[in-house]
């Protein structure tokens, strides 16, 4: 899918004040648009047209004098997280013109009204960034790791996670892919991922995944009813197969949930890094739309952990590095991966639609 950039305002990601506020609505207003997400557009569309007026109460005001750079803190989506919880609820019966996808002339005033209404409702929405976990971005893992394999790793992945948030993606192994034709996972899986496949197809190998932890600064609970709400509102409700696989996800949970601790990445990763590894298996840090996240003096140890567990690596205990993640310049979601110790050169293997719905592939 090409992306029309013009469409996008150009901004300084680290910027702050009133007009990094509406720049941050815009762009995630042409983002939903150009993922076909017409009412995640709307929606923000609608609270971006409330910026320069006195409508929303407290809410708003907070959102208008937003102190930290609203684009990496996801403004937007904190928002429209808070306003599609409010109208799965069923608390207020105004969202649902928008939510059902009619698309009114007055969404504006709708939102505000609702706003205005449900403030000690929304108001948490603010406190913390959104969290997304989507199986779908485990199809974009799946091949990188039949890349990793082809370029001669061992087919044995023993996975770490970053930003884990329910543990879905360290589920992976439960999960059947058909990745442009190249079939992988358990046949009888009740999970299966077929995302629209573009270019040649990924290597045609197998792999296996011998272990999967993670870690989240909040991590989410699939078996408690409370939690998974949170998360589901965060979902787009323009995908409705996301919302079926999370319900699949959730059943896993159930039946063996994923291994996930409360820490930050640097700690956990500074803890996993130096224990010993199983010879024969391939260690992998792996990460989704959750590096904008972290604090850049943290992100900046990440990868000076990486690059000296990188040092220690042999053919017989190599280290892959295994990313989906944004491109604020291209405005799409890029699939990168590094390994030692043939190097730490990082390689762009893909761009991917950010839930999973087709992968570009470029090996």
């Amino acid at each position: 899918m090409a992306i029309d950039k013009a469409k996008y305002v150009v901004t300084t990601p680290g910027a702050t004040g009133p007009a990094a506020v509406a720049r941050a609505f815009e762009n995630q207003v042409a983002y939903c648009r150009d993922n076909r997400a017409g009412v995640t557009a709307l929606v923000c569309q609608a609270v971006g047209d409330l910026l320069d007026t006195d409508r929303g109460g407290a809410f708003m005001r907070r959102v208008r004098r937003w102190a930290g750079p609203p684009l990496p803190d996801a403004l937007p989506l904190r928002v429209a997280g808070g306003l599609h919880a409010l109208h799965q609820s069923g608390e207020e019966p105004g969202l649902s013109p928008i939510y059902e996808g009619l698309g009114p002339n007055n969404a504006a005033e709708l939102v505000a009204a609702a706003i205005e209404r449900h403030e000690a409702f929304l108001m948490p929405w603010l406190d913390g960034p959104p969290q997304t976990n989507e199986a779908g971005r485990s199809a974009s893992f799946a091949a990188a790791f039949l890349w990793l394999v082809e370029q001669g790793l061992p087919g044995h992945f023993d996975l770490l996670e970053i930003g884990s948030s329910a543990g879905v993606n360290l589920m992976m192994r439960r999960y059947r892919y058909d990745l442009g034709g190249v079939c992988v996972g358990p046949k009888n899986a009740r999970m299966r991922i077929a995302p629209e496949w573009r270019g040649a197809s990924p290597p045609d190998q197998g792999f296996d995944i011998v272990g999967a932890q993670g870690c989240d600064v909040s991590p989410i609970d699939l078996t408690d009813e409370g939690q998974v709400a949170r998360l589901k509102a965060y979902i787009w409700p323009e995908f409705t197969d996301r919302f079926a696989r999370l319900e699949t996800a959730i059943a896993a949970a159930h039946t063996f949930p994923p291994e996930i601790e409360r820490r930050r990445a640097v700690d956990y990763l500074r803890d996993r890094l130096e224990r010993p590894q199983e010879r024969g298996t391939t260690r992998v840090l792996m990460h989704s739309v959750v590096w904008q996240y972290i604090p850049r003096d943290e992100r900046d140890q990440i990868v000076e952990l990486m690059e000296a567990a990188g040092q220690r690596a042999d053919s017989e205990t190599p280290l892959a590095w295994v990313s989906l993640e944004a491109n604020r310049d291209t405005h799409r979601h890029e699939l990168t991966a590094s390994y030692w110790p043939a190097g730490d050169l990082r390689r762009n293997l893909a761009t991917a639609h950010p839930h999973g719905a087709w992968i570009e592939w470029k090996g």
